[in-house]
């Protein structure tokens, strides 16, 4: 929507011999005798002049004016801000009269964007009420838009103490849509100045002595730095891709890399991911196929749920094992990535915050970091430290949406982002007797929407300490890798032997070629092992996201629905059903995002498989107790202390109630029931509860409660392994 003819303010200046003889001083500065044009057009004064002597060529022309209309008023088609600012200095006496209206306005119609000009008589508003183009559209859109762009703070060239400064852009025309928040672009502009008293609708009375200015960016062209092309919205609306990222060299190069190495491109790229931090092939597997991702299903039909295919991923583990540093690295190498810290992230930093412009007093939407997030990665370092904002990221993570109803606006934005987030646990060491939500504060309906959960321990180990320091002291001083003769084959026997057994006891054997083997680099065969850059890795990433759609094998279906039936089926002794189809649906967005990395259409078995290796993985982490056995009854987020405590409390009231101390096992039993008691084994929890004291028999089938010593008994028995 643009002005035609708009004329501004009219001003009544009182007009005598004296006033006249004081501009005769200003007329020669700005304009010559006989000509019309100013001589000096980077002047800023020219456009004052020219508003004022616009029907006169010489200021004689303007006396006898004066002289002939015998009035002491003359009235000019001329600013009173401007008119008054150049006349200061000869204290002429100013008023300003009513705006004239608007006479001419051009609308673009929504539908063919078919400009359309509108002519008001008498300066009556009149919108257009349809397109008479043949669209019909009822709907016109003005082909402007602004957007607030921020200064990329690079630590290579970064001023200390300096913050990242913001400015406004106006984009009009062609440039309309032509990027999205949180992309990075480059802005080439007119700076322009706005005086605040002079902007229609917006700022104060004060501002007009006090002389504030408000600067903004008139862009000229938007170019998108990561993906070097500009945005394309068809792209968009289509839900395929939210912007191009690849060109005809980009494909190339990532079909050529595919087809150099063969089977082995998906260890390739995840040794290429953050190669400074050594070790952690399974959880450097997981974050990639994150970068990937799945396919999203059912976007563009309303008549179905849509499915997500992010994938979400939190690394948990005791401090100094390169948690962060593996976030910022995600991020650096994804196409579209934010990493943030949680212990200075806010509720409406994460999702989506309401401002009010300082310039038109409206309020409007500003992005978080979800948000701009958008078609990319999110990272969250400390996630331990933002419990009070755990919440808001419920409706993000799974619907892929940011729901907002503030200040009267009403809006949902598009937050399809994956997850990554690193935490430390409460304490600072990850205690196996606790379950992860107990070690993270964190709920278990927060923690079910991540597809893979990782916990990193330090623990000693002489060779994993060795090769480790070998690789620190290798990086520092800029040379190879050191490599060592012994334990060429390193295994974390401790390790590979409970997975070992997990992988038994649910039906599908011990392999001794396991994934984690399978994507460690050997000290001899790979000693000349260069990791690709991150701009090439990006690439890769951008193509296979915007080129490959795999779907699924009936062999790779067969494999995943097999994991799943034996996970059901385990979690059926435990009190609940921990293992939901959430599970399921993990399997297969990790699949897809395994096909992803290998360019191909189809999900092959030997992808499943892949991914089920990882899957029992974090399993494993998520569900293990302090004995090494899996207990999928941690999932509802309580230990087993805790559940003992909880099932003594019940006991205590149910005794208090009755007027009695003493219950047989049916009525044991009985009140497991009622308060949903979770243990795999109730006679085994009443055996232990006995020889720790809380629980006193009494005959056949009979137990005393003692309420004065269950909290002391239960308080000093908690490190204990029976309980």
């Amino acid at each position: 929507m643009y002005a035609g003819t708009m004329e501004g303010h009219q001003a009544k200046w009182p007009m005598d011999r004296a006033t006249v003889d004081g501009l005769a001083v200003l007329w020669p500065m700005y304009f010559r005798e006989g000509d019309e044009t100013p001589f000096s057009v980077s002047d800023p004064w020219v456009r004052l002049a020219g508003d004022l002597f616009a029907s006169f060529s010489t200021v004689d022309d303007l006396r006898s004016r004066v002289e002939d209309d015998g009035s002491d008023i003359l009235s000019l088609p001329i600013d009173f801000q401007w008119l008054q600012e150049l006349c200061l200095f000869i204290q002429a006496k100013l008023d300003e009269s009513p705006k004239k209206a608007l006479l001419c306005m051009g609308a673009a119609a929504h539908l063919c964007t078919e400009e359309i000009t509108r002519v008001f008589c008498d300066g009556k508003f009149s919108p257009p009420t349809s397109c008479i183009q043949g669209c019909k559209s009822r709907t016109f859109t003005p082909d402007r838009s602004s957007a607030k762009i921020q200064e990329l703070a690079s630590a290579d060239n970064h001023e200390e103490g300096r913050v990242p400064r913001t400015i406004e852009c106006e984009l009009t025309e062609d440039l309309v849509d032509c990027c999205i928040p949180g992309e990075v672009v480059t802005v080439t502009g007119i700076v322009k100045v706005l005086n605040n008293y002079m902007d229609v609708g917006g700022g104060k009375s004060k501002n007009r002595s006090q002389g504030l200015y408000y600067l903004y960016l008139e862009a000229v062209s938007v170019k998108n730095l990561k993906s070097h092309a500009i945005s394309d919205k068809e792209i968009r609306a289509s839900g395929i891709c939210d912007f191009r990222t690849s060109t005809q060299k980009d494909r190339d190069f990532a079909v050529n890399y595919k087809e150099q190495h063969g089977a082995d491109v998906f260890r390739q790229i995840l040794q290429s991911f953050c190669p400074s931090i050594y070790g952690h092939e399974l959880v450097k597997a997981g974050i990639t196929l994150a970068l990937f991702g799945g396919v999203q299903k059912n976007s563009m039909d309303q008549n179905k749920v849509p499915v997500r295919g992010d994938i979400h991923v939190v690394v948990v583990g005791d401090p100094g094992l390169g948690k962060s540093q593996l976030l910022q690295a995600a991020a650096a190498v994804s196409p579209r990535g934010i990493y943030v810290c949680g212990n200075t992230t806010t509720k409406a930093g994460l999702t989506v915050a309401v401002v009010k412009d300082s310039m038109t007093n409206d309020y409007a939407f500003e992005a978080g970091a979800m948000v701009l997030a958008d078609r990319g990665i999110c990272c969250i370092d400390e996630f331990d430290k933002m419990s009070a904002e755990h919440q808001a990221l419920l409706e993000a993570m799974e619907q892929q949406c940011v729901s907002v109803a503030k200040a009267g606006l009403v809006a949902s934005l598009s937050a399809r982002t994956s997850v990554l987030a690193a935490a430390n646990p409460v304490g600072g060491h990850y205690d196996r007797a606790k379950t992860v939500n107990e070690n993270l504060k964190m709920s278990a309906a927060l923690l079910s929407r991540f597809d893979l959960v990782f916990i990193l321990l330090d623990k000693p180990d002489e060779l994993l300490d060795k090769r480790v320091s070998d690789h620190i002291i290798a990086a520092k001083i800029s040379c190879k890798q050191f490599h060592t003769n012994d334990g060429d084959n390193f295994k974390s026997n401790k390790r590979i032997r409970t997975v070992s057994e997990f992988n038994t006891d649910l039906g599908f054997g011990v392999s001794g070629n396991s994934v984690a083997s399978r994507l460690r680099l050997h000290p001899e065969k790979d000693k000349n092992f260069a990791p690709l850059a991150g701009q090439f890795l990006r690439k890769y990433i951008s193509y296979s996201r915007e080129h490959v759609f795999p779907r699924m094998s009936k062999a790779a279906a067969a494999i995943l629905k097999k994991f799943y039936l034996g996970l059901r089926n385990r979690s059926t002794s435990a009190d609940g059903t921990p293992i939901t189809a959430r599970q399921l649906e993990s399997l297969v967005r990790l699949a897809e995002a395994r096909a992803r990395v290998d360019l191909r259409g189809e999900v092959t078995a030997e992808d499943a498989q892949d991914v089920v290796d990882i899957m029992k993985e974090s399993l494993y982490d998520k569900y293990v107790d302090e004995h090494g056995f899996v207990d999928f009854a941690r999932s509802g987020g309580m230990s087993r202390q805790k559940e003992a405590r909880k099932f003594i409390s019940a006991l205590n009231k149910e005794s208090e109630l009755q007027q009695k101390d003493c219950f047989s096992r049916t009525e044991i039993y009985n009140l497991a029931d009622r308060i949903s008691l979770r243990v795999p084994d109730l006679d085994a929890l009443v055996d232990n509860l006995n020889i720790a004291g809380c629980l006193i028999k009494k005959g056949q089938g009979m137990y005393q409660c003692q309420p004065t010593r269950s909290r002391w008994r239960l308080k000093c028995t908690e490190s204990q392994d029976d309980l």
